[in-house]
């Protein structure tokens, strides 16, 4: 029944014909594991590295953390030589109402994180917090680093 084409030699033998190899329809997937762990080592490391990265010197507070949301946090940054950052973008004083409207026109929330270095004077940080509420953002918290006193005699 069609099993194999029988062929008589020289000799008298009777040899089996071999058939071709077939190609190989199966996926071999060990390489494609080994890329996805290399990938998710690598943003393992890199995930903590993509946070708002302008140095400030922060006050130290008794207070907890902000409860996170979905939408990436709008950060504004008060350095110690009195300039004014949105994320990690430099903006004038006299632009900053402006940039804020346009902001808040494409954002959900209006909750806004606002970073001042402690070396601030409070005038100026507050000049910054009335600029933030004329622009929109009424829900601001500030940021401190954790560990300050708690001003109940114990230091945290």
């Amino acid at each position: 029944m069609g099993a194999g084409v029988m062929q008589k030699d020289e000799g008298g033998s009777r040899r089996r014909k071999r058939s071709r190899a077939r190609p190989m329809s199966e996926i071999n997937v060990t390489p494609f594991v080994d890329v996805m762990l290399v990938l998710l080592i690598i943003f393992m490391v890199a995930a903590p590295l993509l946070t708002v990265g302008v140095p400030v010197n922060l006050p130290e507070t008794a207070a907890g953390a902000l409860p996170t949301e979905q939408e990436e946090p709008l950060t504004i940054t008060v350095t110690a030589e009195g300039e004014v950052q949105i994320q990690t973008t430099a903006v004038e004083r006299d632009q900053l109402v402006v940039r804020l409207r346009a902001i808040a026109a494409e954002r959900d929330s209006d909750q806004v994180f606002l970073r001042a270095d402690g070396a601030v004077p409070y005038e100026q940080v507050m000049q910054v917090m009335g600029a933030l509420n004329a622009g929109g953002f009424s829900n601001i918290g500030l940021v401190t680093d954790i560990g300050g006193p708690t001003l109940d005699g114990e230091d945290g």
